[in-house]
């Protein structure tokens, strides 16, 4: 194998594992705690604008819970959503929407009371 060959094989497979360490840990850290919790949660982008995140969850406990998204936003500061109150069984969303000179949303979570 010569040089370039070699260089451009250490490039990528070093863009491969940056990439699998910087997304797979932030989704599977923010899914597990609130199903263990009895609430389902998602992160999303919305469909139309890539500054906006929701976090959308189900109470599926026998209490009220609060929760709200928080936004991580590119070349921006992060924002997190309002409060919002489930009953047992109930369904709701909280939306961040981040500044006009972000990159994008980056990711969401989600945080529960």
């Amino acid at each position: 194998m010569n040089f370039k060959n070699l260089t451009m094989t250490a490039a990528a497979v070093t863009v491969a594992a940056l990439g699998l360490v910087g997304t797979a840990p932030a989704a599977a850290h923010q899914a597990a705690p609130s199903r263990a919790l009895g609430v389902d949660c998602d992160g999303y982008v919305h469909n139309n604008n890539p500054d906006h995140g929701i976090a959308a969850c189900t109470n599926n406990t026998d209490r009220t819970i609060t929760f709200r998204a928080e936004v991580v936003c590119g070349r921006a500061p992060d924002v997190s959503g309002d409060w919002v109150t489930l009953a047992p069984g109930g369904y709701g969303e909280s939306n961040g929407i981040c500044a006009f000179y972000s990159s994008g949303v980056g990711a969401v979570g989600w945080t529960i009371q």
